[in-house]
């Protein structure tokens, strides 16, 4: 694929974390909903000051519902698993959550509110 016009030389590979509600999340009355979101948010809000979540928020306009948020971490995917596992909401069985690389062409992302690197610099592997 190198000399492909449309395949960048130099890619950024992202950590990212998709949260999802299972179908099998267990009811709640709203006080413990309310209790439970506070303590979610805190959770990423401490991942966010500790510099291992760059980027996080809730989706909304979504074509399947179940789709709750998104994070990008600046840390490798088992890492970002191992920290998502110890999030409220997950232990908790309200949300569960997928973990993916995420290739985007060098260069064209910016995350102006941290102050290291997100993500790694790779090219296209052979195949």
């Amino acid at each position: 694929m190198r000399g492909d016009p449309d395949v960048p030389d130099a890619f950024d590979v992202y950590t990212v974390v998709v949260l999802r509600r299972p179908a099998d999340a267990p009811e709640m009355p709203d006080d413990e909903l309310d209790e439970l979101q506070a303590r979610h948010l805190a959770y990423r809000a401490e991942l966010r000051r500790r510099g291992v979540v760059v980027v996080n928020g809730p989706f909304d306009e979504q074509s399947d519902t179940s789709y709750r948020g998104m994070s990008i971490f600046a840390c490798a995917p088992a890492e970002a698993a191992r920290l998502s596992d110890g999030d409220p909401s997950v232990v908790a069985g309200r949300l569960a959550y997928d973990v993916m690389e995420w290739w985007t062409r060098a260069g064209s992302l910016a995350f102006p509110l941290t102050d290291s690197p997100v993500g790694d610099r790779r090219s296209m592997p052979d195949d």
